[in-house]
């Protein structure tokens, strides 16, 4: 026997006695229970096959083959730190482009001639190794650019008041010294672009890839484009539209590099941003606040419009940061200014206002003199420019939400038919010129100029069903109720009418509206009354507006009505839209129709009964095989259908994200659906409330859709539960099938520890760039279009579906990814399932892009979201109480839904 750091080995343990119980290692005080067995980790699924059904369909799509030569050799990878000569760090990466730009110009032999992928910020990559694995270098850039005063919006730019105690030299600028730092991090094996093409992801696999989505986005950075995550925006005022209030909508391309099963491809489309219209600053403040002289703009306002972006000014042509604007105006502001005194050189402090400085430099200044200065250097330390001195400069992004006017004029001018799409990317692809990039030919990287063809098929249409089982005709992914009833109509009594607006007919509204209830099948009495607003009030808060409109109807109503049909006075979106769903849905349990009519007709009106249809429990059509029924996996076991989606704040906003989940009822029907929806800490994509035990109850989202499904469909209990996700990345997938599914395993287990379902995870995604294009035909492919070969995973099983027909613009197509699937869907009877969801949607006589569920889910949240804004929210929050995640602030719950509409399709 061997022996082990010199101590003998111990004897065996004397066998237990039988009539003794051994202790258990976790009781021995002082030792700790053995770790529990790791759970392992749930991956996407394979491919269970490809679909068979359907009529074939010859396609064309946005990937081009790409050709991969030198897979022997290996990306290696470095960090990268900059610094200016005084060891303070440089912000930005246009300044840092710049340095490594001018690093590889001046040191090219030394760095053995190697061409760089720069991300801009701390990563570089070469082709092969750098002769040293550190690397220390001092460069010298003589660049408008290159000074603190450029690139980072520092004071004391040249002729600037208030420049600071800096020497003034002639020259505009001066050279600038920096040091940089490479360090070898990490080697990556060009072979594991390989992997990504077979589908066997790994880290090296995405880091590789990453590598080359550099090396596209360093070279349109080279020629001069914004560059937004993998979209690039050159400065051409032929790709500008303007949107009004200061906003341009701009027009580039996404371009980025996908294993598929034929290969690596590039992915390239169009793409559009929203910037800053360039220009005189004076001219964007004005379009922004809509008003025609610049005394009438608000300055807070402005200041607040203007902080951070950048500018250039006339008179020195260089660049500077807004940081805010002067308290006083132009004439009125001061600064001290040295001046030379006599022939010792001692410098002497004068304080001059901003006008007057300039006015002694010979610059005439025509209208700035009454208004605010642009200060463009530290809050301590100002640097003053007269407002008409400055332009914006051009690609700025504008990040704040656009109103309904710029959106719906957005989507007008930028659409484009799919001939139209095909002709800008060849030409942008052409113009792009990626073959001659360095990099890439380091790489072994060629890339054809032809789009991938590609086998697509058609999927029949499911069939409708009305009233008296009339057969409802669909084409084109389309259809009508003429001389059809819905085929559950409801009945709407007790209903009453509230007019907020002074526009509106209200009298034949009524009649009207009645006249095509009757005709679809809805009885519909007279209403109770109508409720008109008092013309004081309207100029009154929105929500004391709500209060006083509730009292009128409280006084004058014998009980609460069932239904309000509330009259917005201009859109729906108006300020009174989210106080008028909280006071109807959270207080008083009423169901309420919003309309802001503006052009009142009959299939106006049968879109708003189809709603007001749904909200009150009836059905519009059916799926024929709802009623057989005939859908495989679900008609003939208790099956749960859940769809999921996260909304968050627009960019800037510090609001809580809003978490939704909707879920079926009444099984064997796929139609109607209930929702729930909670608050979490914001931009968190991951859903934290679907389970949450609060001692012996769960307060989580999924209970709630378990219990309704149960009670809705005969005390049974669904055997299959089947989830469709929205709004998440492929790099979240993972998350998904373990952090989300296992919540909702825990909430069922927690109902019921015995009870196991069966789950199947589908993840829907529209925010992709793969489009599909008929051969030979100038129109959009046919609804019910479906591919899941050549463009699709290599591994995984996924699909993209045109379930709609694509009447404006180019259609984009819904990507689906199923992850999961214990239930044991075929492609075929998966492929048929989606689509035929997509024929469910309740508001509408059309075939939608997505599944319902996750229409569902998506409308539940927004409209919840509007109960409160964000500052009220705030309030609610420190006197009701709110949850909070770990290392944030509390977050405010919403208001729980009454639960005389809890189980309703409020959100229709």
């Amino acid at each position: 026997m061997g022996s082990h750091d010199g101590e003998a080995e111990l004897p065996p343990p004397p066998p237990v006695p039988p009539d003794v119980v051994p202790i258990k290692a976790d009781d021995v005080v002082g030792e700790s229970p053995p770790d529990k067995p790791v759970k392992p980790k749930r991956v996407p699924m394979a491919r269970p096959g490809v679909g068979r059904k359907g009529q074939p369909i010859q396609l064309y799509s946005n990937h081009f083959k790409v050709s991969v030569n030198s897979i022997e050799d290996f990306f290696f990878h470095y960090h990268v730190n900059l610094k200016y000569e005084d060891d303070q760090p440089v912000d930005g990466k246009g300044i840092g482009r710049k340095v490594i730009d001018k690093l590889q110009q001046t040191y090219h032999s030394e760095l053995s001639n190697k061409e760089f992928a720069y991300d801009g910020e701390k990563s570089l990559f070469t082709v092969g190794a750098l002769p040293q694995v550190n690397n220390e270098f001092t460069v010298v850039l003589d660049d408008a650019f290159a000074g603190k005063t450029a690139a980072n919006g520092s004071p004391g730019g040249n002729d600037s008041p208030g420049g600071g105690d800096r020497k003034r030299v002639r020259r505009s600028y001066q050279p600038k010294i920096f040091k940089v730092e490479l360090n070898e991090a990490a080697k990556i094996p060009m072979s594991a672009i390989g992997q990504v093409i077979r589908g066997q992801e790994s880290e090296n696999s995405l880091e590789a890839v990453r590598v080359l989505d550099i090396i596209l986005r360093q070279h349109s950075a080279k020629q001069g484009c914004l560059i937004v995550r993998q979209s690039f925006f050159h400065n051409n005022p032929s790709n500008f539209v303007d949107l009004g209030g200061g906003v341009v909508g701009c027009r580039g391309f996404h371009s980025s590099f996908r294993g598929t099963q034929s290969g690596l491809s590039l992915n390239m489309d169009v793409s559009t941003t929203m910037i800053v219209k360039p220009g005189p600053v004076i001219d964007f403040l004005l379009a922004n606040q809509k008003v025609e002289h610049p005394s009438r703009i608000d300055w807070k306002k402005a200041k607040l419009a203007l902080k951070s972006l950048r500018i250039k000014t006339i008179h020195a042509n260089t660049e500077f940061k807004i940081v805010g604007l002067s308290e006083r105006n132009c004439k009125e502001q001061t600064f001290p200014l040295k001046q030379r005194n006599g022939s010792n050189g001692d410098a002497d402090t004068v304080e001059i206002t901003v006008y007057d400085y300039y006015m002694k430099k010979g610059i005439e200044l025509r209208y700035s003199g009454d208004l605010p200065c642009i200060n463009a250097g530290r809050l301590k330390r100002p640097t003053y420019f007269p407002i008409e001195l400055c332009n914006l400069i051009p690609l700025q992004r504008y990040t704040k939400a656009l109103s309904t006017l710029q959106r719906s004029s957005l989507v007008e001018k930028s659409r484009q038919k799919p001939q139209e799409r095909m002709t800008t990317l060849n030409d942008a692809l052409q113009h792009s010129n990626y073959d001659s990039d360095p990099m890439l030919r380091s790489c072994g990287i060629s890339i054809a100029p032809k789009f991938t063809q590609i086998d697509g098929r058609v999927l029949q249409a499911p069939k409708l069903k009305a009233a008296n089982g009339e057969d409802i005709l669909t084409r084109n992914g389309r259809w009508n109720f003429t001389n059809k009833k819905l085929i559950q109509a409801c009945s709407v009594d007790k209903w009453a009418v509230v007019n907020f607006s002074a526009r509106c007919d209200v009298r034949n509204l009524i009649r009207d509206l009645m006249r095509n209830a009757s005709a679809k099948g809805i009885q519909m009495g007279d209403p109770f009354d109508v409720f008109e607003e008092n013309p004081p009030m309207r100029r009154a808060p929105a929500s004391r507006r709500v209060d006083d409109m509730f009292e009128q109807i409280k006084s004058k109503l014998p009980g609460a009505p069932k239904f309000l049909l509330c009259i917005l006075p201009d859109r729906k979106n108006c300020e009174l839209y989210g106080p008028w769903k909280r006071k109807c849905l959270a207080e008083f349990g009423i169901v309420t129709q919003c309309l802001a009519p503006t052009k009142v007709n009959d299939p106006y009106l049968l879109n708003l009964l189809m709603k007001i249809n749904a909200k009150l429990g009836g059905m519009n059509s059916l799926l024929q095989i709802e009623t057989s029924p005939a859908i495989p996996h679900v008609s003939k076991v208790p099956t749960i259908i859940l769809g999921m989606d996260v909304s968050h704040g627009h960019p800037g906003q510090d609001r809580p994200s809003i978490a939704a989940v909707v879920s079926s009822r009444q099984w064997p029907l796929i139609s109607k659906y209930r929702a729930s929806v909670h608050t979490q800490s914001p931009r968190l994509e991951m859903m934290s409330s679907l389970f949450k035990p609060r001692g012996t109850e769960d307060d989580g989202l999924i209970r709630e859709s378990l219990i309704d499904f149960y009670t809705s469909s005969g005390k049974r209990k669904p055997d299959h539960v089947i989830i469709f996700r929205d709004g998440v990345s492929e790099s979240q997938f993972t998350q998904v099938i373990n952090i989300e599914l296992d919540q909702i395993i825990e909430a069922c287990k927690f109902l019921d520890e015995k009870w196991s379902p069966k789950f199947t995870v589908i993840v829907a995604q529209k925010n992709h760039h793969t489009k599909f294009f008929q051969t030979g035909s100038p129109e959009n492919v046919p609804p019910g279009t479906v591919v899941d070969n050549k463009v699709c995973h290599p591994r995984n099983f996924d699909f993209y579906m045109c379930a709609h027909a694509g009447m404006i613009g180019t259609t984009r197509p819904t990507h689906y990814h199923v992850l999961h699937d214990e239930i044991g869907f075929s492609a075929d009877e998966m492929q048929e399932f989606v689509h035929s969801l997509s024929y469910v949607y309740q508001r509408s006589t059309t075939a939608i892009s997505v599944v319902a569920p996750v229409c569902y889910a998506h409308l539940a949240a927004a409209q919840i979201g509007t109960f409160l804004k964000f500052e009220e929210m705030s309030d609610a929050s420190s006197s009701q109480g709110g949850h909070t995640s770990v290392g944030s602030a509390p977050v405010p719950e919403l208001p729980r839904l009454h639960e005389k509409v809890r189980s309703s399709m409020f959100f229709c």
